[in-house]
């Protein structure tokens, strides 16, 4: 869907949350391919069962990925991103493990060096099927102010 939102249309505490998704194993496999990180926490089952968290577990970088992902639904041709903050992997996310994704508005601020935009930050938490936190970070958004607007 694309829709113009400018800087001024941002509300604080606006939130919004997706659909779920279950992480697979094709997932870790997939993502270990494309980054080429085999590190054995999410490749070797058997170092795993050794281990605190006694599983294989997904990379934290493919957890962020798809939530991310999973709140892209809305395209707003008056912003774009303009990075991550604050990033935490707060709990492992296993194979066969649903997580959901959330944003909420939580701060809005003059741009330091271009008057025509806004920052937008977001808060994008995932949690799991229990209801557990286990990414949370902070998405800043460098929004077209109304007044700026291309006719």
């Amino acid at each position: 869907m694309i829709r113009s939102i400018f800087f001024e249309d941002y509300e604080l505490g606006a939130a919004r949350q997706s659909a779920g998704r279950t992480i697979t194993e094709a997932d870790i496999v997939l993502h270990a391919g494309q980054t080429g990180d085999f590190y054995p926490h999410h490749m070797d089952e058997e170092w795993c069962k050794t281990q605190p968290f006694g599983r294989r577990i997904a990379h934290g970088t493919l957890v962020f990925s798809v939530a991310v992902g999973m709140m892209a639904g809305e395209i707003n041709p008056e912003a774009f991103s303009y990075g991550y903050d604050r990033l935490r992997f707060v709990r492992p996310v296993h194979i066969g493990d649903t997580i959901r994704a959330k944003v909420t508005v939580h701060d809005k601020r003059d741009h330091p060096k271009r008057p025509e935009y806004g920052i937008v930050s977001e808060r994008l938490e995932a949690v799991n099927q229990h209801g557990e936190t286990v990414l949370a970070c902070e998405h800043l958004l460098m929004v077209k102010r109304k007044g700026e607007a291309r006719t």
